[in-house]
């Protein structure tokens, strides 16, 4: 501007004077190869995720999850359960080469490498392609990616123990029942190691049942701690018979308080 001369305007290239509505380019010329992401591609996003929350949610009104008994640390026989969605990585690391000192191939490297291959892949297979047999590496990927994690959880749900699974996590009733740790029965109970699996009390922890109202002969307690039964092995007994004959009959005699 100059002193006397007025004013002058000068306009801007890269502002349109004229407000354009805000259409989405047209895709037609490239037809199943591209497409708008908003709305098209986002839309049908939303839609398939609504579809996927509404099942989840029905699954579980319809079958709240099990509730167990309260946790015990002193348990060493409890043997924990991952929820299904990593039951493929429990299944992993019980083969040889994925566990004990071979752990943290198990834990670390075999699961880091499949992850690291999910999150590279739309950087090494950067095609145009949307079709699944033109992209051979993301395809090939993600088809062994999703075979695995399906045989592994497969084979974790047919090797484990679910009887074995459900006794350890039972709700039971509190046994109220009084203990005289004096007695020469419960001296030989701990003489031969049957806290570790019955508990101080005689009432069990897990899946090893409760020693208290069994309603069973003190010869019928005995041939058990010989011959074992059900998780219990045979031979776990390491006394003398006279010490046996006196521990089975401290069994036999223990009763719940009414």
């Amino acid at each position: 501007m100059h002193r006397g001369k007025g004013m002058k305007f000068v306009g801007d290239s890269r502002i349109p004077a004229e407000r354009k509505p805000n259409i989405p380019k047209d895709y037609s010329e490239y037809p199943g190869k591209t497409e708008a992401f908003w709305p098209n591609f986002l839309l049908k996003e939303w839609m398939v995720g609504a579809v996927f929350l509404i099942g989840f949610l029905c699954l579980t009104v319809a079958h709240p999850s099990p509730l167990e008994r309260v946790a015990d640390p002193t348990d060493t026989n409890y043997i924990p359960l991952p929820d299904w969605y990593f039951l493929f990585l429990y299944q992993l690391l019980k083969y040889t080469y994925a566990s004990g000192p071979y752990n943290v191939i198990g834990a670390f490297i075999i699961p880091g490498l499949a992850f690291g291959g999910l999150l590279l892949a739309p950087f090494i297979d950067r095609g145009p392609e949307r079709r699944p047999l033109k992209r051979p590496f993301a395809t090939g990927f993600m088809l062994l990616a999703l075979a695995s994690i399906i045989f592994l959880t497969w084979e974790s749900v047919a090797t484990h123990d679910w009887e074995a699974a459900k006794a350890q996590g039972e709700i039971k009733e509190e046994v109220d029942v009084e203990i005289d740790k004096n007695a020469e029965g419960y001296q030989l109970y701990q003489k031969n190691g049957c806290v570790g699996c019955h508990g101080d009390t005689l009432t069990g922890s897990g899946a090893n049942p409760s020693l208290v109202d069994t309603g069973l002969k003190p010869e019928e307690v005995a041939k058990i701690a010989k011959e074992g039964r059900g998780a219990m092995p045979p031979g776990m007994f390491k006394g003398t018979d006279e010490e046996l004959a006196k521990l089975a009959e401290y069994i036999s005699t223990l009763e719940s308080k009414k």
